[in-house]
């Protein structure tokens, strides 16, 4: 066994009742809350992160394939008609990781019910359509059996709340053109809930033929294309594939990241905040286990005199109190992990912290474990640990052993 470590290991053991014992165990405690605090806030960042885009992601998908707008805007709401291409759906459906491919229509309506009234977005959609598990609904989904069109519609539950109906009640659509409402009616057949403002209150289901007779377009007209994948983290090699080999002006492929910059920018300064809280907390501990070592070094003054005066070098002196930064660093490191774990895994059983959801999203602050977040943060704390110490370390040169010796 490397004796360096040896004696370290003793020295902690047998520190029970001493002002040593006092400051070791103050600083595994500072250690392990240090190291908690940076699990549980990558945590938390991570799953805001994710529970927020997979909201997002669930109902409007990883990339859409539009007409080109000039204006950069990539609104979604278009005038002029796409014609639909079953060779464009299977050759987008064989591309790596790509789950599904929904041609759909967009249009603006007004939905009126018992004297309420709202604006929304109204987004056809065909039977192959399907809400992806971000998304919480109710009822049933869209009965697509008429031959003419379905005369239902999935409404948000802000939306059905805001009109004061209830899955099973009829609405009125209106749609304006030349100055003139046209109207249809169709009964509320479910209810969906994403939490996200931006999609719930500005967002209704319905059949893609509904939308295709109000527009007086053929079966084969849509607006464009979404494309859902099995990660975020395709969409731009996806949507650049598309762009590149397979549509032609004036089609264009656009990411939802790009639809929704706002919303990502704003998660991105939310992952900055985290990233300043974990140097905080790594300073933090860095500093206390530096503190620590000195004090330690001072208090142990006369076992270092001691062991010099017994012919110990200074390096291997110097190892004896790295190696006890080590194990404080290690014992602090598991006790922290514990902590944190057990905190994060209590806030996704029961939901403990509660967020107001129409400011983030959700009704629970979300955490998800990435694995190596803690690996790096457990192997990233133990070394600076070490490091840190080399500068206290140099104190042991200037330990005299005459003079600590001589009242001994």
């Amino acid at each position: 066994m490397n004796l360096s470590f040896f004696i370290a290991r003793r020295y902690l053991v047998k520190q029970k009742g001493t002002f040593s014992s006092f400051i070791i165990r103050l600083a595994i405690g500072a250690t392990a809350l240090s190291v908690a605090v940076m699990i549980v806030a990558m945590a938390v960042v991570t799953g805001f992160n994710h529970a927020v885009t997979e909201k997002l992601y669930s109902f409007e998908g990883h990339v859409h394939i539009i007409p080109y707008d000039e204006t950069k805007s990539n609104s979604l709401n278009y005038a002029e008609p796409v014609f639909y291409d079953s060779k464009l759906i299977g050759e987008i459906k064989q591309i790596p990781h790509v789950v599904a491919v929904s041609p759909f229509i967009q249009r603006p309506v007004i939905i009126q019910s018992r004297g309420h009234m709202e604006g929304l977005a109204l987004k056809g959609l065909n039977k192959d359509y399907h809400f992806l598990k971000g998304i919480s609904t109710m009822g049933t989904p869209i009965d697509y059996s008429d031959t003419f069109y379905s005369k239902q519609i999935v409404l948000s539950k802000t939306t059905a709340d805001r009109l004061d109906v209830n899955m099973g009640d009829t609405v009125q659509l209106d749609f304006i053109e030349g100055g003139v409402p046209r109207i249809r009616r169709v009964k509320v057949c479910g209810l969906y809930h994403s939490g996200m403002e931006e999609v719930d209150k500005y967002f209704a289901v319905c059949d893609i033929r509904l939308l295709q007779r109000i527009n007086n377009w053929p079966a084969d007209s849509i607006n464009g294309y979404q494309v859902d994948l099995e990660d975020e983290k395709y969409s731009d090699t996806v949507s650049n594939f598309i762009h590149y080999n397979l549509v032609k002006a004036p089609l264009e492929s656009y990411t939802t990241q790009e639809n929704y910059s706002f919303i990502f920018d704003w998660l991105r300064l939310q992952g900055l905040n985290g990233t300043i809280l974990l140097i905080i907390m790594a300073i933090v501990a860095i500093i206390n286990m530096g503190a620590v070592l000195v004090i330690l070094m001072v208090d142990r003054a006369n076992m270092v005199g001691l062991l010099k005066a017994l012919g110990m070098s200074f390096e291997t002196t110097r190892n004896i109190f790295l190696s006890i930064a080590g194990i404080i660093g290690a014992v602090g490191i598991v006790l922290g992990n514990l902590l944190a774990l057990t905190l994060c895994w209590l806030q996704a059983t029961f939901g403990i912290l509660k967020l107001p959801e129409d400011s983030y999203y959700m009704q629970f602050v979300p955490v998800k474990i990435v694995w190596w977040h803690v690996a790096m943060i457990d192997v990233v704390t133990l070394t600076l640990c070490v490091l840190c110490m080399w500068l206290p370390a140099l104190y042991i040169r200037r330990i005299q052993p005459a003079k600590v010796l001589q009242f001994k």
